[in-house]
């Protein structure tokens, strides 16, 4: 093992840096004392590493072969991962691959590592991954797909590379640096840090005098923290491998950043800082930011979004400031932007969302509730592509479901599209669509559990009888009536959004959504209906219609939240909500209509 000292004027000589010079040149290039660059020369000339005459120093045989141990083997590079943050350029392509100052920044870090010497370079893809394919010939580097990247963090991108790992360095498609931060040996494992001054909510540091990373808090103030590429040593690399083959079972380490569980076992992994100048290692979080450094991106970001943006709204790119990602629903992304001091919204429709949502029916829906008042937000959909422009509601929050006002106000809005007995063009069938994903999910191999035919059994009984009973019609419906879609602005006035689902139902359908998702007693939906129509209350067989639209709409959620979980769209506690209710709902209809036996 070589000594730090020993180690970085070896590599100078190697890379002949330092080769005619004084002692006292070396003290103050080392940064250390005359006397120990004296000691230091004769130190590395007693071993043979170097030969020393006059002020003429050069590496020796031996000193190269001293220097091998901290030789780098390769890079293994994470774009997998889709960068939510980064709307809309994001929704459009890996943020690895937009262009900065005229070079894509994925291929711009593939040469500084080669330039650096690094031949072995790996690329793990996952979002979007085909348009990375071509960089493998290009540039010959190996490519591997992470077929996680959408429900798990980088952890699942790291685990695809264990057996790589060794002088590994690990870096992320989307840094720039603005010199070549890559060299051909490294003396130690590190992290790559940057100084803030005042508070941030990034990962900051707490370091050792000898530059050992002691701690690492998310958040802080005036500090060093970790931004860019990371270094392995072979002592790292096999600690980490082991840790991460047996963390990889959690759920938790798989959402999580690697650097969390490094965080958990800081003791036992040596881990240093380097620290660079400000400026010199950037990551960009916004178009805003990408803006401020290349002004390029002020009036052309090559980006669709954002010309359908101009086009509606009749303004130019560079006016399109203030981009925010909104991190709301399930199925689509969207952002808030402004323009000419007004905001907007742009929701851009989810990957495979046009196998279960009628773009079209969703269009021609916006545009009656329009009319209707139910949502003057509404601005411009394009019903081919499903992304659509809406006005943002400042200071929006959703229904409460315990506040009977805002309750009542959004029974109304569902009786005012009813009572229009509108007929869409298109159908949602809520049984039919519960149908087409009990057969995608049969076709996963994901209904092979206890209990999910009882209950489909159980369902099936409850359709029946309300499909028969005489007490259905069919205009159009809402089909996602949940508080999340009843927002009120600041001055308390209420809009029904998102009619991603809308299309001709059985009217009971949107109070069975409603009801099923409240977390109401069976007395409290009793109430939610009479407040609908009290006169539904008086006839057993009526109402058992309604309750049993609440049973088929909890069990319409749930398997559309068990499709959901198969593509990494967590629907969290709304998961068992919708189971429960499905049963309760579903024995109380046959109950009212005296035909339940246990």
């Amino acid at each position: 093992m070589l000594q730090k000292t020993e180690f970085e004027f070896l590599y100078k000589l190697k890379q002949n840096k330092m080769r005619v010079c004084t002692q006292r040149e070396i003290s103050e290039s080392m940064g250390i004392s005359l006397g120990k660059a004296n000691k230091l020369i004769h130190e590395l000339a007693s071993r043979c590493l170097i030969n020393s005459q006059a002020s003429s120093y050069t590496i020796t045989k031996a000193g190269i072969e001293a220097l091998k141990p901290y030789k780098v083997n390769n890079a293994v590079i994470m774009a997998a991962g889709m960068s939510r943050r980064f709307a809309p350029l994001s929704y459009e392509k890996p943020k690895g691959l937009l262009t900065v100052k005229g070079e894509i920044l994925i291929e711009r870090e593939i040469r500084q590592l080669q330039k650096a010497g690094i031949k072995d370079i790996t690329v793990v893809v996952g979002y979007m991954k085909e348009k990375f394919f071509y960089l493998e010939e290009k540039f010959n580097i190996k490519i591997i797909v992470n077929e996680d990247y959408y429900r798990y963090n980088n952890t699942s991108t790291l685990i695809k590379v264990l057996d790589r790992l060794s002088n590994t360095y690990i870096c992320s498609s989307d840094n720039y640096f603005v010199d070549n931060v890559f060299e051909e040996y490294v003396y130690q494992a590190y992290y790559s840090a940057v100084y803030s001054a005042g508070d941030t909510d990034e990962y900051c540091l707490s370091c050792d005098a000898h530059g050992r990373i002691k701690s690492v808090t998310i958040g802080g103030s005036n500090s060093w923290y970790m931004l860019g590429h990371v270094y392995f040593d072979n002592i790292f690399s096999k600690k980490f491998t082991r840790i991460l083959k047996k963390e990889y079972v959690n759920q938790k380490t798989r959402e999580h950043l690697w650097e969390n569980l490094y965080m958990r076992y800081i003791k036992e992994l040596d881990l240093y800082i380097k620290k660079y100048d400000s400026g010199k290692v950037l990551e960009f979080d916004s178009l805003d930011e990408l803006r401020h450094f290349d002004k390029e991106y002020i009036n052309n970001a090559d980006s669709g979004i954002l010309r359908n943006i101009c086009r509606v709204l009749d303004c130019e790119i560079k006016d399109i400031v203030s981009i925010v990602a909104i991190n709301a629903g399930i199925t689509n992304t969207s952002f808030k932007f402004m323009v000419n001091g007004q905001e907007y919204v742009y929701r851009h429709p989810g990957n495979g969302t046009e196998k279960y949502i009628n773009r079209n029916s969703e269009a021609e829906s916006m545009k009656i509730a329009f009319k209707l008042g139910l949502d003057d937000t509404f601005i411009y959909m394009d019903s081919a592509k499903g992304w659509k422009i809406s006005k943002y509601i400042e200071e929006a929050r959703e229904l409460d479901y315990h506040n009977i006002s805002e309750v009542s106000a959004a029974v109304s809005m569902m009786k005012i599209l009813h009572n229009q007995n509108i007929k869409s063009e298109f159908d949602f069938g809520l049984w039919d669509k519960t149908q087409k994903f009990i057969g995608q999910l049969k076709a996963l191999g994901k209904t092979n559990f206890d209990g999910f035919d009882d209950l489909l059994s159980l369902i099936t009984k409850v359709n029946n009888e309300i499909k028969s009973d005489g007490y259905g019609r069919r205009c159009l419906c809402h089909n996602d009536c949940y508080s999340p879609n009843f927002l009120l602005d600041k001055n308390n006035k209420m809009f029904l959004i998102d009619w991603e689902y809308s299309g001709n139902d059985d009217p009971a359908s949107d109070l069975g959504t409603f009801i099923c998702c409240s977390g109401y007693s069976y007395n409290e939906s009793l109430e939610i209906i009479k407040l609908y129509n009290p006169k539904i209350l008086d006839n057993d067989k009526e109402l058992a219609h309604y309750i049993g639209y609440i049973a088929e709409a909890s069990y319409y959620w749930y398997i559309w939240a068990l499709y959901q979980e198969t593509r990494g769209n967590s629907a969290g506690s709304w998961l068992y909500m919708w189971y429960k209710n499905s049963k309760i709902y579903g024995k109380k209809t046959l109950e009212l209509l005296g035909k339940w036996q246990e």
